[in-house]
């Protein structure tokens, strides 16, 4: 996040989490005419499941609630002196990352990262996230560990596997897609008859 974007987050925090939810984090984003104001919300992890064991997800009314009382509490702080524009959005499926512990609580998963400086020669990096501290973000690339400096990310989302969520074909070793009902069976052609000389 931008130095402004952690100002916003630090304001914000409590008026989310008064409404049971967690602020993900602020993404600020200045334009010629503006600025685009983006809070990413969620459930909070200790309450993502119900009683009946069912994943409660973010909905509209939560982004609307959360719309409302933040929008109050910015007309009064005022943090952003021009015109902007306020999102109020839940993570999805390609969920940003913001802080360590986040990544810390996706380790294992796939990670797209833009860098503010380039590291080795490489301002973009996608890897597995094997750990994270408060410092640094260990990335598994091509088999070959990759630290990171936490504040040194710029921007991180999570890369789904669209192959496990049954939205694009898994491939086999064979190069065939590999999804339950998917495979086809290896058309027979009839061999060639042989043709006479006439």
């Amino acid at each position: 996040m931008t130095g402004k974007a952690d100002e916003i987050a630090v304001l914000l925090t409590p008026t989310v989490q008064a409404l049971g939810l967690e602020l993900l984090g602020v993404e600020y984003l200045p334009t010629a005419g503006g600025a685009l104001l983006r809070l990413y919300i969620d459930i909070p992890a200790s309450e993502a499941s119900t009683e009946a064991g069912e994943q409660r997800l973010v909905g509209i009314e939560d982004c609307e609630a959360v719309s409302r009382e933040v929008s109050a509490q910015l007309d009064v702080a005022d943090p952003i002196s021009a015109h902007y524009t306020l999102e109020v959005s839940s993570p999805g499926i390609e969920r940003p990352l913001f802080t360590p512990a986040q990544f810390a609580r996706f380790a294992g998963e796939v990670a797209k990262v833009t860098l503010k400086l380039p590291q080795d020669g490489r301002r973009r990096l996608q890897g597995t996230i094997v750990r994270a501290d408060d410092d640094s973000i260990t990335f598994d690339i091509d088999g070959n560990a990759f630290a990171v400096a936490a504040d040194n990310i710029e921007k991180a989302r999570l890369v789904p596997d669209w192959a496990a969520l049954g939205l694009a074909p898994a491939i086999d070793k064979s190069g065939r897609d590999a999804r339950p009902g998917k495979q086809k069976n290896p058309t027979k052609k009839p061999a060639a008859k042989p043709s006479r000389a006439e």
